[in-house]
């Protein structure tokens, strides 16, 4: 695997390592995540039938209603949520939800540099994220 490190603006102490799932698409998670399973059901979505849980979710910002920080929270107290949240604006919503949740986040990170599937390490308190590359075969 080869690598290679991105700074970010760090918003949610936390440090943790897991795959990646990355959409080029916002996310409402109120009415876009299903929050009994993380599973993202807003038709139409690139990440349509995916589910965050587990995953460092990476997306440029989120959007939609303010219940969605409630969302976030609800997935975590169900063992259902992502393990950190990567994006490139933070949107109050998400950062609230994020809060709450306990989720590592940073802001500020070039996702177009992450694909699905890269192992990715993510330093809530520093905004370092460190991304294995997957090999292509």
């Amino acid at each position: 695997m080869t690598g290679l490190t991105l700074k970010g603006r760090g918003i949610v102490e936390g440090h943790c390592k897991a795959e990646a799932l990355v959409s080029s698409k916002p996310i409402s998670f109120l009415g876009g995540v299903d929050p009994a399973d993380g599973k993202i059901i807003e038709k139409n979505h690139d990440l349509y039938g995916e589910c965050i849980k587990d995953k460092i979710l990476c997306f440029p910002h989120g959007h939609g209603s303010t219940v969605g920080s409630y969302v976030l929270y609800s997935l975590a107290k169900r063992n259902s949520a992502p393990k950190a949240i990567l994006n490139q604006t933070a949107d109050p919503v998400v950062v609230v939800g994020a809060i709450i949740a306990n989720i590592p986040m940073v802001t500020q990170v070039d996702i177009d540099q992450i694909n699905t599937g890269d192992l990715v390490e993510v330093d809530g308190s520093s905004g370092c994220v460190r991304v294995s590359k997957k090999e292509k075969s």
